[in-house]
């Protein structure tokens, strides 16, 4: 029976490798836009990706963007004032936050562009970082 009391801390490797990752954009007029990653198995080779768009304080909404793989690009460029494109790995997505409400998948990247560079959501050594359009690397 006393060997049981070890059990817990056996396991705690396997969880040692799972990915809780969240690194936000901090925009002009209050506007932020945070990336989530989770990855709830250690031998999983994908991630959940979640997006936060909000504009406090009118509005914050949370949108699932699905399971993408760990090592995909996710880049971030903003269309207008209010609108931004996120490239995760070759997946387009439009979000605003003028009500923040507003996500769509796009087939195709839009007609007038990508909008301007903001940056990138990169990993380094398994952690999450945000590095703005321009910095170095």
């Amino acid at each position: 029976m006393p060997t049981l009391r070890w059990l817990p801390l056996l396991c705690l490797p396997l969880l040692a490798a799972c990915v809780d990752d969240r690194v936000a954009y901090e925009g002009e007029g209050n506007q932020v836009i945070t990336v989530i990653r989770e990855q709830k198995w250690f031998w999983d080779k994908s991630v959940e990706l979640s997006l936060v768009v909000a504009r406090m304080p009118e509005c914050m909404r949370r949108h699932t963007l699905g399971a993408v793989s760990a090592a995909d690009k996710i880049e971030l460029w903003q269309y207008q004032s209010d609108t931004f494109t996120l490239k995760v790995g070759s997946r387009l997505f439009a979000t605003e936050t003028r009500t923040c409400e507003g996500l769509e998948r796009l087939k195709e990247e839009p007609p007038g562009g990508m909008g301007e560079p903001v940056g990138a959501f990169v990993d380094r050594d398994g952690k999450l970082f945000f590095v703005a359009a321009g910095a170095s690397k």
